[in-house]
């Protein structure tokens, strides 16, 4: 239901969301690419709203996603990152969908196997589950994760294992398989001594090789046959906030940790495939010299637009919210606005607004601190907009 309010309140940024649906979920991401974005624009510009709007397309569009704020989960050191990620990918459907895959290459259909059996119980039944069959599962296996040069090994050997299970060859007991599922959540309070009686012999999942777990889960996502994985993280502007009622505080270290973690994933992009980041701030994480984004120069330089043209660009890699409200928000967009603003609230707002009063809120927002999207919504509720 959630998401169908978000998809009937896009007047507006339909500009920009459908641009970014055709040219990077339906070609360059789906098709191996990678990118980064970030988003920002005044308090209640529409940023949140946007992302809302991209993630149901992501899923529209056959992608794995993965939501969440900063409020929530560290951003200084990666592997919080990966972690979050993992958890909402449902690694254990991923590969799934891949032991499908490995199935009907060995000229079976995972159709005609009963729920609840095992491939190696269904080979059986038909007298097919001979050595040479089983070598050819493990053969398999092998191509599928082992021989993946966008996979690091460690991350293979667990998924290959992990499809084993679930095809029922190799055999692995439910204790470790719980033992592999907790080393990729990155759980430290397994030992490593466990997972070496397994012939498994990895290293703890770092802020340091984070990234290179989540490209390995990229491309699981893709090889379970998902167009891609696509991640937002919203309200970095809390990088900067001094408020005590915030419920996490970043000290300078660890705010400057996160640029250089973002900074290094910029350098990394490249290295991935079918991934999109989008992260989301309001302008204050721009203009504040002294803590934002421009104090760190390493990030900055990576991420400042060098060219800024009369237009709207929408391929750039920093996109202003307020200056695409400028450009598409005429009267007639904001009184669509308003008018599905009502629809999607049951009546607890006031009568959409005319147009009159749509120019008017236009000059308000010229000068003001607040975005156009969130001086609509006030003005339907009565609050005071001189702001």
């Amino acid at each position: 239901m959630a998401e169908e309010l978000i998809e009937n309140a896009d007047c507006g940024v339909s500009f920009l969301t459908e641009f970014w649906q055709e040219k990077y979920l339906q070609e360059y991401i789906k098709n191996g690419g990678s990118k980064i974005k970030f988003v920002t624009g005044r308090q209640g510009s529409g940023k949140t709203h946007f992302l809302g709007l991209m993630t149901a397309a992501a899923k529209k569009e056959n992608y794995k996603t993965a939501r969440f704020s900063a409020k929530e989960i560290w951003l200084h050191d990666f592997k919080d990152i990966y972690v979050e990620i993992l958890r909402q990918c449902d690694i254990m459907g991923c590969l799934e969908a891949v032991s499908h895959q490995l199935i009907e290459q060995m000229g079976f259909h995972y159709q005609d196997i009963p729920d609840e059996m095992r491939f190696i119980d269904y080979l059986s039944q038909n007298d097919s589950s001979d050595a040479i069959t089983k070598r050819e599962i493990r053969a398999l296996l092998r191509k599928l994760f082992l021989d993946n040069p966008l996979m690091d090994n460690n991350f293979a050997l667990a998924c290959s294992m992990l499809t084993g299970s679930i095809l029922g060859y190799p055999v692995l007991e439910e204790q470790n398989k719980e033992l592999l599922l907790a080393w990729l959540e990155g759980d430290r309070s397994i030992k490593l001594s466990q997972l070496r009686a397994l012939d498994f012999y990895p290293s703890r999942i770092t802020k340091y090789n984070a990234r290179h777990m989540l490209r390995s889960l990229a491309e699981l996502v893709h090889m379970g046959g998902y167009s891609g994985l696509f991640v937002t993280v919203d309200d970095m502007e809390i990088l900067i906030s001094r408020s005590s009622l915030e419920p996490v505080h970043y000290t300078k270290v660890k705010r400057e940790d996160t640029y250089e973690s973002i900074r290094q994933l910029i350098d990394d992009i490249d290295s991935m495939r079918n991934i999109m980041f989008v992260y989301a701030f309001d302008r204050e994480l721009l203009d504040n010299e002294n803590a934002g984004v421009k104090s760190y120069q390493a990030l900055w330089m990576r991420i400042q637009n060098e060219i800024v043209g009369e237009r709207f660009n929408r391929f750039a890699d920093m996109i202003d919210m307020d200056r695409l409200a400028a450009q598409e928000y005429t009267p007639d967009v904001i009184v669509a606005m308003s008018e599905r603003m009502a629809n999607v609230q049951d009546n607890t707002v006031h009568e959409p607004l005319n147009q009159e009063a749509a120019r008017q809120l236009i000059e308000r927002a010229r000068m003001g601190a607040v975005g156009i999207p969130q001086l609509v919504w006030m003005t339907m509720q009565g609050v005071d907009t001189d702001v």
